[in-house]
């Protein structure tokens, strides 16, 4: 169907229309009667609205497979009555031009929602798109137009619509179009810098260029799959020094004002990129790469010793240590694997005697004995259970970190205490778990404390079950491999500092 207005003439044949409805026979009565809109078909009278739902279905069926299939060269049946399948009273009234068909001729079905009525009528395809839940059973074969066989000489000029039944213009002559009008030079696009305008006359140049190319920066960061958090602080602070400059050209406060945001945005990121990445500055001295590189995961680090320290079954530093470690392994599901070397290489008495003592208090499961754990390889671990730390039947367990996070924390504490000056100088597992301790308990800059004041040794000894007065030779064994400096006993704090070397292994306190 050619493109046509609803409300102009047409001398094309009249969709044809086909309407089936169903209303009740009469009062009090559950009978209904099905009635066409063709005068052809007689009234039908059913005992059952079932029934004469399934006559009416039935009836234009038959209308839709005695018909030809719709004709292309009809017009829309919906045009009879102004289009009012599909366009609203309201909007023929205020609509500014009329509805316009377009598309091929098609024969398409609707039904009433309540079941009273079907119809079946021709119509073009963007009508019957337009009538809500019309579904349509065939479409017409376009119809070549009368000027198809004609010459391309013959083709309606260049830039006229031409439509299927208007007829090519005689002649051979071409109708030449006539010369194209020079387009218009439109304003060039502003510049723009955190949506204000950069002056197109701002002086000096190189001002302007540098807010130009800051202004390209930003929107091209914005565009970046993955965030640079560096690259973003740089960012801030070239944009800082350009508002400074472009304040100091216009005395405009605002502009000073952006400025000192910009600086405090640079900070703000360059903090949230250094404890992402592990590298928090050290007074003014190189930033430090840890193993564990954010607050999040030193936080986690305490809490499992403090859950050692709180739920070891067994007296002494020894006992202790070997607790933490083995908690370490199953912290997630409550289980874990272990081999010999795990456990030989953290400066036990008795490795064998305190496994099967702890397995004999019901703390650890073993599927063999301790000898077995011992003798076990990295190629053949012993998987171990520590029923403690099996998550209950709702899933929690004691810890709030992911299965992710436990080996991050295990490989951790590995490192700490299988330190190789701690290994060389043959520290105690009591020296070891303080080394471990101090780890977690101290600033960024390495200074014992959260403010550097020291660790009360209640605190330390609840930590290390050690006696005070065991306290003094730890501390000297971690002097002498060169764990800490300056380290000072009272009677009640222990100061100092964590060596240069071991600041990777610290946790800062918050």
């Amino acid at each position: 169907m050619t493109e046509a207005t609803a409300n102009e003439l047409d001398e094309r044949v009249l969709g044809r229309r086909w309407t089936v409805r169903l209303d009740a026979a009469g009062r009090g009565s559950a009978a209904v009667r099905v009635s066409c809109s063709r005068p052809s078909c007689t009234e039908q009278r059913l005992p059952s609205t079932a029934a004469g739902r399934t006559a009416a279905v039935a009836h234009l069926k038959a209308h839709l497979k005695a018909a030809d299939g719709p004709r292309a060269d009809a017009y829309c049946a919906c045009r009879s009555d102004s289009c009012r399948t599909h366009v609203r009273p309201d909007e023929r009234e205020g609509r500014g031009q009329p509805w316009r068909c377009g598309g091929p001729v098609v024969l398409a079905v609707l039904a009433d929602r309540e079941g009273r009525w079907w119809q079946a009528l021709e119509c073009c395809s963007r009508c019957a798109a337009a009538m809500p839940a019309a579904k349509v059973v065939a479409t017409a074969q376009p119809v070549p137009g009368p000027g198809a066989a004609v010459d391309r000489s013959h083709t309606a000029p260049a830039g006229r619509p031409r439509f299927s039944d208007h007829a090519a213009p005689a002649g051979g002559a071409r109708e030449v179009p006539g010369p194209r009008s020079a387009p218009t030079r439109g304003r060039l696009p502003q510049k723009k810098i955190a949506q204000r305008i950069i002056p197109p006359d701002l002086r000096p140049t190189e001002l302007r260029d540098e807010l130009v190319e800051l202004g390209d920066l930003f929107r091209a960061y914005q565009q970046r799959p993955e965030p640079d958090l560096a690259l973003l602080a740089d960012l801030h602070e070239r944009k800082a020094r350009a508002f400074d400059g472009w304040a100091d050209v216009t005395c405009d406060g605002a502009l000073r004002g952006e400025a000192r945001r910009a600086e405090q945005a640079a900070a703000a990121i360059r903090l949230q990129h250094q404890q992402r990445t592990g590298g928090v500055p050290v007074g003014d001295g190189p930033s430090v790469a840890r193993l564990l590189t954010a607050p999040a995961q030193w936080e986690h680090a305490r809490s499992v010793l403090a859950y050692a320290a709180g739920h070891s079954p067994l007296p002494g530093a020894e006992a202790r240590l070997l607790v933490l470690m083995l908690t370490l392994r199953t912290a997630h599901t409550g289980t874990g694997n272990a081999v010999g070397q795990d456990l030989t290489s953290l400066g036990l008495g008795d490795p064998e005697d305190l496994v099967a003592k702890l397995a004999a208090c019901g703390w650890l499961t073993l599927p063999g004995t301790a000898g077995d754990l011992l003798a076990s390889r990295p190629e053949s671990p012993t998987a171990i259970t520590v029923p403690s730390l099996v998550p209950s039947e709702d899933g929690t367990g004691p810890f709030t970190f992911g299965r992710k996070m436990r080996p991050k924390l295990s490989g951790w504490a590995q490192r700490v205490v299988g330190d190789k000056k701690l290994r060389k100088t043959k520290a105690t597992a009591a020296t070891r778990l303080l080394a471990v301790t101090l780890a977690t308990w101290a600033d960024a800059s390495g200074r014992l404390g959260a403010d550097g004041q020291g660790v009360s040794l209640a605190a330390l000894t609840d930590r290390v079950p050690v006696d005070a007065g065991e306290l003094p030779p730890l501390v000297d064994q971690l002097t002498r491999a060169d764990w800490v400096t300056e380290a000072a006993l009272t009677d009640t704090h222990l100061t100092g500092q964590l060596t240069e070397r071991v600041l990777p292994f610290t946790c800062p306190l918050p």
